[in-house]
């Protein structure tokens, strides 16, 4: 799994305790009880125009007074986390552009959220984007950001949000700390009231993104075989078991995935673009049924012969 996709799911797992940590008085405004995942893809210029995909965009109910000119009752949040191979300078145009279309879409006031893994900023803020065109200032677009590594490990590693002490692998540690901050940080996880899926998140987050050179490998593994380290070392064999289950779910999807693209592609060499309503119908087929479509597709006339028409109540 890349380490974007990895902290997207984190995030969307603990969406309440990801606002609080770092923007509590946003979240103090909102109801964090149940927030509805939307669909992230979107079409600026259909049917022929380019498929874009945003990170997770979320919908809550807002429980603060309504203010002028916040008149609704919900609030969409879009977060985007920037891959550690990034910078700035890549997403911040796209952010707008993100921005506009989300809310004419949808109708809605858009909180946007970006979460940086490798630039540090000055850790939590508010960032703009300005377009200018000889001096005059024609579109300033402000957005909330986090800076992980501009973040005191410290404060985090230490503290009760047990996110906080997951994400505290991606903050500013100094060298001499990062063996025993890793091992401190999986020692408070793994005596945590959390349940056993919540554990392993939280835990893989830590082994995936602690910034262990050769030396600090070896420190830590002394660390996590002393006994002060037994429950990490527990803890850590979960850790290994699940993500094999785990592996070895994403291989089949992918696997899936992949013959999806080959249908679709089969699809528009015969009949020409693949309707959206039939795409996702594609998408929701198990491999097996995917592999009898490739088979037939040869041979039909038409999408209806390969049962794919699309209905009067898809769009």
């Amino acid at each position: 799994m890349d380490h974007d996709q990895r902290l997207k799911n984190l995030i969307r797992e603990f969406f309440a305790d990801f606002l609080r940590l770092f923007f509590a008085d946003w979240a103090a405004r909102l109801d964090l009880s149940a927030v509805q995942w939307l669909d992230k893809e979107f079409f600026p210029d259909p049917p022929e125009g380019s498929r874009h995909e945003i990170d997770l965009l979320g919908e809550v109910l807002i429980v603060a007074p309504a203010e002028p000119p916040v008149t609704a009752s919900l609030l969409l949040i879009h977060i985007e986390v920037e891959a550690p191979d990034r910078t700035t300078t890549r997403l911040k145009p796209r952010l707008p552009y993100y921005y506009h279309f989300v809310r004419d879409k949808l109708q809605l006031p858009v909180l946007p959220i970006v979460v940086y893994l490798k630039v540090g900023l000055d850790g939590i803020g508010v960032d703009v984007h300005v377009e200018e065109l000889w001096g005059l200032e024609i579109n300033r677009f402000q957005y909330l950001y986090v800076g992980l590594p501009g973040l005191d490990v410290v404060e985090y590693v230490q503290g009760d949000n047990w996110l906080g002490v997951a994400l505290s692998a991606l903050m500013n540690i100094p060298p001499e700390q990062v063996a025993w901050l890793g091992a401190e940080a999986l020692r408070r996880l793994a005596e945590a009231p959390l349940s056993e899926q919540k554990r392993f998140l939280l835990g893989d987050c830590v082994q995936a993104y602690l910034p262990l050179d050769e030396e600090q490998h070896r420190q830590f593994e002394r660390l996590l075989h002393s006994e002060s380290y037994a429950g990490v070392r527990a803890m850590n064999q979960t850790i290994f078991e699940k993500g094999m289950e785990e592996g070895i779910e994403i291989g089949v999807e992918k696997e899936r995935m992949e013959l999806v693209k080959l249908v679709c592609s089969l699809i528009e060499d015969r009949f020409g673009p693949v309707p959206e309503a039939v795409r996702r119908r594609l998408e929701r087929l198990p491999a097996e049924e995917l592999r009898r479509l490739i088979l037939k597709i040869g041979k039909a006339a038409s999408l209806a012969d390969l049962g794919l028409a699309a209905s009067r109540t898809e769009g």
